[in-house]
């Protein structure tokens, strides 16, 4: 299985730069993917597609503002994406202008309040920081860091929030879970409302969902360790839909990933928590979601290849040709898309 299968061309007016001024002004498009039917639809019509037995599933995590721009004793600038978060004080960053940080090497942020000293040198800009502080980190990393946004966002994200879900709530993420991006409070009790269940699990967006696959063979690309966590109420919840057949509709590919970790590993959904690697791509054997809500994905991206093992890669790329063909939005604050089943209302 090669990379360049999962290439393809999408002229760059198509890609956001901004969110929409409202969350539910995103358009949708619903795939059935068994027979690849299409239909465009709103994402506010999203409900039409639910029954009241179904269970939802979220991802509640919280992104940090988690990009720091310092400078090297050296006067050298260095930009710095916190990644996760260890013992002691201790962060694993992803470091531009890597080869300037070495073990010993000191980058120093704001007017002094917070410096990253160098512990260890990983792989591939990978470095391991010891933070050395005054005051509370998470309120330095407020006042010091930015939002980490893509790099083919180029416009100022005027409002934090918006690269935030509205139901965020465990700090720790170094992207957001853009499915989540478009629901309002209001959206989610009018599903609540018409009997949809509504479950959360945790998983802290980092490297292995945003690093970009270098090899040719797509089978030896290597997953970055995420930390994901399922509570055993979620757990009860999502194990009782599976034995009395209603859906499992995961929102976002992070949300997925994390119940088929566990199911990999304990054979059913119960509580857990630790560190996924796993990789999902053409002919992965799904457990637990039968649906899936998630954005447009980068061409040659880890994201791209596990839609493409939920539906197939022929219904996913005749998806992906109709929206450029209709001018969908793209990528992060981009369009949803819904891969499900039997998709008339």
């Amino acid at each position: 299985m090669k990379l360049k299968e999962f290439s393809y061309e999408l002229p760059e007016t198509l890609i956001a730069q901004s969110p929409l001024k409202n969350r539910l002004d995103s358009r949708l498009l619903v795939v059935d993917k068994a027979s690849g039917d299409l239909i465009d639809e709103k994402f506010e019509n999203l409900h039409h597609y639910l029954k009241p037995s179904d269970v939802l599933v979220i991802n509640d995590t919280a992104v940090l503002p988690a990009r720091l721009i310092g400078t090297k004793d050296t006067g050298a600038v260095i930009e710095v994406l916190l990644l996760k978060q260890e013992a002691d004080d201790v962060w694993e960053c992803l470091v531009k202008k890597a080869k300037k940080i070495q073990v010993g090497s000191k980058v120093t942020f704001g007017e002094g309040n917070l410096t990253a000293e160098c512990v260890e040198v990983l792989d591939e800009g990978l470095r391991r920081f010891k933070m050395h502080y005054q005051g509370v980190f998470y309120e330095l990393l407020d006042h010091l860091g930015e939002m980490p946004l893509p790099p083919y966002i180029h416009e100022r994200l005027e409002d934090r929030d918006r690269y935030q879900t509205v139901y965020k709530k465990h700090q720790g993420s170094a992207a957001a879970p853009t499915a989540g991006l478009h629901f309002t409070e209001a959206y989610l009790e009018k599903l609540k409302a018409m009997g949809v269940t509504i479950v959360t699990v945790t998983l802290h967006v980092g490297l292995g969902t945003f690093r970009p696959v270098t090899v040719t063979d797509v089978k030896t690309h290597k997953m970055h360790e995420e930390y994901y966590m399922v509570s055993q109420e979620s757990a009860a919840i999502i194990a009782k839909a599976k034995a009395e057949n209603r859906r499992v509709i995961a929102v976002g590919t992070t949300s997925m990933r994390t119940l088929e970790t566990v199911a990999l590993k304990h054979g059913n959904v119960q509580s857990d928590s630790g560190f996924s690697d796993l990789f999902i791509y053409p002919g992965f054997t799904f457990k637990v979601c039968d649906a899936l809500l998630t954005n447009f994905h980068l061409p040659e991206s880890t994201l791209l290849m596990l839609v493409s093992a939920f539906a197939s890669k022929d219904i996913i790329f005749k998806a992906y040709h109709h929206a450029i063909d209709e001018r969908y939005r793209f990528f992060s604050f981009g369009d949803a898309m819904l891969l499900t089943k039997s998709i008339s209302k």
